[in-house]
């Protein structure tokens, strides 16, 4: 289950909307009430926590969030977007892979989600990682 204080606006979440599973980004939170409102790309609605779940990164997900795949030499594979960029130690493994952007880097030992990425993209970047350019 996604801990409420983990999501921020601009995240990508799944929202179970009565057995219908949306891809959705958050666009407001409530937090007196716990609550998350999330766009479908179809209506904005307010969701519970125990509604939503978070959407496992994989090479779909980059490809989805404009990262540009590098399949290196050593068999490691580097994911790039802008200066910042994720290093796998081989095609697929995400369960521990390093982070950077610029001189900061993070050695991530646990699989994310997409929104965990999003919120480690944004306090290294300062800019909200989404599916737009980034330069």
């Amino acid at each position: 289950m996604i801990k409420f204080q983990d999501i921020k606006v601009g995240d990508y979440l799944l929202a179970d909307n009565d057995g219908d599973i949306l891809h959705g980004e958050v666009t407001n939170l409530n937090g007196d009430e716990k609550q998350v409102c999330v766009d479908t790309g179809v209506q904005e609605f307010w969701f519970e926590i125990s509604q939503l779940s978070a959407i496992p990164l994989d090479d779909k997900q980059l490809e989805n969030l404009k990262f540009t795949k590098q399949q290196n030499d050593d068999g490691t594979v580097k994911y790039l977007k802008g200066a910042f960029r994720i290093l796998l130690p081989a095609e697929g493994n995400f369960s521990s892979f390093e982070i950077w952007y610029r001189d900061e880097r993070r050695h991530i030992l646990n699989p994310l989600s997409v929104h965990q990425l999003q919120n480690h993209f944004y306090d290294m970047t300062k800019v909200h990682l989404n599916n737009e350019s980034f330069a």
